[in-house]
């Protein structure tokens, strides 16, 4: 007959103890990992929340004030400053120069597309060539602007270009109405162009290169790899730089204010709104004129998601 030994009844004792002060232990280190996490989101929330959130939530409360920007005191107007915008149409107005801005938005992501796709393959001196079409994103728009402003006066490089080629009677490039809004939204056009190119050139690079080599074997031409592979691919970051470009085409600033201060017809809403806050000191109107573009800016990105969905683009 077999006999089994047993611990002795101190060691089960203990272990049996021993059992939930691991488990506690556990417990403690598990609520550790989870609030570690929270107190590094910390920093980050209370900066948004102070330097995001809380100016929005202002904006929105001087908008349905007339505050001037200085006096302490500000009276409730209500909707009085939003029927003003929607009613008078000086204030909508402007948004026709955004169509200037927006054509060569259209016109910079089209480019921006064609040389990153060449570029994304083996070209020679590739690299300097995307050196050189990036390197304008980085240059300060207020240097791009004064740089700009010699490029398109009176007999400056434009002009002296152009005669070079036998076209003598050029137009003021940025005092004729006819031509300056095209004059700044070509500086855009220049300034931009290699952002969108660095998104194209970064979604491209991402293909894989398996499925080029398939379309070579079934004989695919330049074009037909473009339509079928790549533009499916990048459908999704096309869909972003779509929404930035119309974004920033409605919220032109940097460049017609610094070139000519939006004079001679090239006023764009953000000018108009910062002119009615610090030149007319009309605060509250100005931040309703802010809300109002921002409602638009929204609506229009939440129409280019539509378009552009964020599900996984399926190459064909």
């Amino acid at each position: 007959m077999a006999i089994t030994s047993r611990p002795p009844v101190e060691d089960v004792t203990a272990a049996g103890a021993a059992r939930p002060a691991q488990r506690a232990r556990r417990r403690g280190v598990n609520r550790g990992w989870r609030v570690t996490p929270l107190l590094f989101l910390i920093a980050p929330v209370v900066l948004l929340l102070t330097f995001t959130y809380y100016p929005v939530a202002s904006m929105i409360w001087y908008s349905f004030t007339s505050w001037d920007g200085i006096d302490p005191v500000k009276e409730w107007v209500g909707l009085e400053n939003y029927t003003r915008i929607l009613t008078d149409s000086r204030y909508f107005r402007v948004f026709v120069v955004s169509a200037f801005y927006l054509v060569g938005a259209l016109l910079q992501m089209a480019i921006a597309l064609y040389l990153a796709t060449i570029l994304s393959f083996k070209t020679r001196a590739r690299n300097l060539f995307k050196g050189i079409i990036f390197f304008p994103y980085l240059i300060n728009g207020v240097a791009i602007g004064l740089i700009f402003l010699y490029f398109f006066r009176p007999d400056g490089t434009l002009d002296a270009l152009l005669g070079l080629v036998g076209v003598e009677d050029t137009p003021m490039w940025l005092g004729d109405r006819e031509w300056v809004n095209v004059s700044l939204a070509g500086t855009s056009v220049w300034r931009y162009l290699g952002l969108n190119f660095v998104l194209f050139l970064g979604a491209i690079s991402s293909i894989p290169n398996e499925q080029y080599e398939a379309a070579e074997l079934d004989g695919a031409n330049a074009w037909q790899r473009f339509r079928y592979i790549i533009f499916p691919g990048i459908r999704q970051i096309i869909g972003l730089t779509a929404i930035l470009s119309v974004s920033g085409a409605l919220s032109a600033f940097e460049i017609p204010f610094v070139m000519t201060g939006g004079a001679n017809g090239s006023e764009t809403f953000v000018i108009q709104t910062i002119n009615t806050a610090f030149t007319f000191r009309n605060t509250g109107l100005a931040s309703a004129m802010a809300v109002v573009l921002l409602v638009i800016v929204l609506i229009v990105s939440w129409v280019q998601r539509r378009v552009f969905p964020e599900s996984r683009s399926e190459l064909t």
